[in-house]
Parts: C-alpha cells; structure tokens; sequence
C-alpha cells in the first residue's frame, strides 16, 4: 500500500491522456487502494480490465484509450524492514521504477527511503 500511495501521488501520467491506471495486484489489493484514492483520475483498475500491447501504450477495453500500469515486486521481509520494486508502465517510452526501503511501524509499512 505504502508504495502504491507513493506512485498514485507522483503523477505520471498528468501529460499522457491515460484513461486507467492499471495496479498489478490482487482483487483486494486494488480495492484497498481504490478506498485510499477515491474519485482518483484516472480511475484505479485491475490490470486484467488492460490490454497489452508489445512496444506501446497499453489499452483500457472499458474506454479504449492509453492507460498506465503500475506494480510492486517486494522481497521476503526481514524482521521489520523490506525492500521493494515500484515500476510504472505506458510502453516502451514510458517506464520506471524506483527501489524503495520499507519498515514497519505500528504495524503498518512506512517508507523509509526512496532512490
């Protein structure tokens, strides 16, 4: 979620007309961010409402226009910190990522640093 939140808010996409934004996540994962980003715009998507295609943008089948797909790759944990892979997508022209440590605190994961 920590890294989600911190992706949603770097708006990427406020140059590109994208009409989605795609989370590669888990149903309750995307609904949980869908609670902490209401109304987002783009809306929040499952990525599996995102048709790929190689070398460009990819597609929102609900509207047909470009959208952007955002993921998380976390490492196992150890004890309370974890390192994670925030990534952004829109073709070939349009990706990212940042590497992020995490900790957890109150039992919630806080990031600690970005690069």
């Amino acid at each position: 979620m920590a890294v989600y939140g911190y992706l949603l808010q770097r708006h990427f996409w406020d140059d590109g007309g994208y009409t989605a934004i795609f989370l590669q996540a888990d149903d309750a994962e995307v609904e949980a961010v869908r609670r902490t980003f209401p109304g987002h715009v783009p809306p929040i998507k499952a990525a599996y409402r995102a048709e790929l295609r190689p070398g460009r943008s990819p597609v929102d089948k609900d509207t047909g226009g470009p959208a952007m797909i955002l993921s998380v790759d976390a490492l196992d944990p150890e004890g309370d910190t974890v390192e994670a892979i925030g990534k952004w997508y829109a073709g070939d022209a349009v990706t990212g990522h940042y590497t992020f440590s995490l900790k957890k605190v109150d039992g919630e994961w806080t990031i600690e640093d970005v690069k």
